[in-house]
């Protein structure tokens, strides 16, 4: 391959390999929703929620088995159970051969004299020695095979509303589990938006820090041109060459955290991101109802739901103490040859069962005593749980207005120590005042502006988690 279609070849490729360039706010938090792999982690949970419902439904249409059994034995009591099963049981099979043997060997005996028969019949020693022969065919029967095909429904026909609990707790659980994914896309939504925030914000302190930087090499020149005139020392090149030097760390260090912004953000979206497209550096205040908190908040909505859950569960134990009723029916056959015969040798078995449970040792109403004080703990905790959110919006409120009045102020200082830099490199120009005083107004300027950064990113980050206190989920 030639130079010229290898550099081709490369260019033509780079751009698969590319992030996203331009993203807006708005996509990404789209995006989040449907290709973070928390959130999918979290559907796959809704999921398999959603079939157990599915199983506790199906405990109400009942259960059918099929049941195929194929045996081989010479146990007596197998043997004769297999031949009554398969509707093949003879007199043979219950020793008969033996005892018309024996009658036999007394017609005999009497000579054809039916009285003599009777009256040798009618001899308890004779009947005695009779009774007590031990039938061959039926106490050392051949192996014999047996194939059984059978059916069995059995149905729950009323369970005293315990089946009923099971399927609405199942339910409950299921809308908690989407509960819960609103609650994990809500947080990362809030990442998005900081990620945004904080990449937005620190471009503008890399503008700023490049102004400052500039400056810096304006003064450098001024030094320089000073000392050409005798009017400066080495030690103010190499001071104002130190302070560059600072400014440039800081700048390097902007420039890192830029660079793991966009990779957490990334990491989020589950997708590269290049570059964004800039949102404001101040959030907006959100508007606050407690009233629309209380309706509308994630962990209030699924403490109510975990409420009523409890309030099921106590349903559900009180089914013990009634009974329960099911039916059930079998329809099979069987032979000695597998499906042999089927229709002339099946049979059925149909019936109700009744159970009802009268004495355990006081362990349901202690089961039913636990789900009630379960269902007290959990109605204290939604109350807690409207208050400790009532108290974190309003600590959340004071300290965004505490910072929006610290980042007033420091805007203030920022622009002050601006000011004031520059009057002092005018001094320093016209030898008034030192360059160590002119790098102190400067420092301080890098120290106001480090400062508005941190309390940007603070009033921010407090505004994102208002925002997430107060976004919805699923209404229940």
């Amino acid at each position: 391959m030639s130079i010229k279609r290898y550099f081709l070849a490369i260019f033509t490729a780079f751009p698969l390999f590319a992030g996203i360039q331009n993203l807006s706010l708005g996509q990404a938090v789209e995006m989040v929703k449907h290709d973070n792999l928390e959130v999918k982690i979290s559907h796959f949970e809704e999921q398999m929620k959603s079939y157990e419902i599915a199983a506790a439904e199906g405990m109400n249409y009942g259960k059918l088995d099929l049941t195929i059994n194929a045996m081989r034995s010479n146990n007596p009591l197998n043997v004769f159970g297999f031949k009554l099963q398969s509707r093949e049981a003879t007199f043979g099979d219950f020793g008969f051969s033996d005892f018309l043997g024996g009658i036999g060997g007394m017609m005999q005996a009497s000579g054809g004299d039916f009285g003599a028969f009777s009256q040798m019949m009618s001899d308890p020693g004779a009947q005695a020695q009779m009774l007590a022969v031990e039938p061959t065919d039926l106490n050392y029967p051949a192996a014999a095979n047996f194939y059984q095909t059978k059916l069995t429904y059995k149905i729950p026909l009323y369970t005293g509303g315990k089946l009923t609990e099971y399927g609405n707790i199942t339910r409950a659980l299921y809308r908690m589990s989407k509960m819960d994914t609103s609650k994990i896309i809500n947080a990362k939504i809030f990442q998005v938006k900081k990620a945004f925030y904080d990449i937005s914000l620190v471009n503008l302190y890399i503008r700023n820090l490049k102004k400052i930087m500039k400056n810096i090499s304006k003064l450098e020149n001024i030094v320089a041109t000073m000392q050409t005139e005798g009017y400066a020392q080495d030690v103010d090149v190499l001071e104002v060459q130190a302070r560059k030097s600072e400014a440039a760390s800081l700048y390097n260090q902007a420039v890192l955290n830029r660079d793991l912004a966009y990779q957490f953000l990334s990491f989020l979206l589950n997708r590269e991101v290049s570059s964004i497209k800039e949102v404001k550096t101040m959030a907006p205040m959100p508007s606050v109802r407690l009233i629309d908190i209380y309706n509308d908040n994630i962990d209030i909505q699924k403490a109510k739901l975990g409420l009523r859950i409890s309030q099921m569960a106590v349903k559900a134990e009180e089914a013990s103490y009634l009974p329960t009723l099911g039916a059930f029916g079998e329809y099979g056959s069987a032979d000695n040859n597998f499906l042999n015969e089927f229709t002339d040798k099946d049979s059925y078995t149909v019936g109700l069962q009744l159970n009802f449970n009268l004495f355990n040792g006081g362990i349901d109403r202690a089961k039913i005593e636990k789900a009630k004080v379960k269902s007290l703990q959990v109605q204290d905790q939604v109350e807690l749980a409207k208050k400790g959110i009532a108290l974190k919006v309003t600590q959340l409120k004071t300290e965004i207005l505490s910072l929006d009045s610290d980042i007033t102020s420091f805007k203030t200082q920022y622009k002050f120590a601006k000011r004031v830099y520059e009057s002092y490199r005018e001094r320093y120009r016209e030898g008034v005042v030192s360059i160590s005083d002119v790098l102190i107004k400067q420092s301080r300027q890098l120290q106001v502006l480090l400062e508005l950064q941190t309390v940007m990113n603070k009033r921010n980050t407090k505004v994102f988690e208002l925002n997430s206190i107060m976004n919805p989920g699923e209404k229940i």
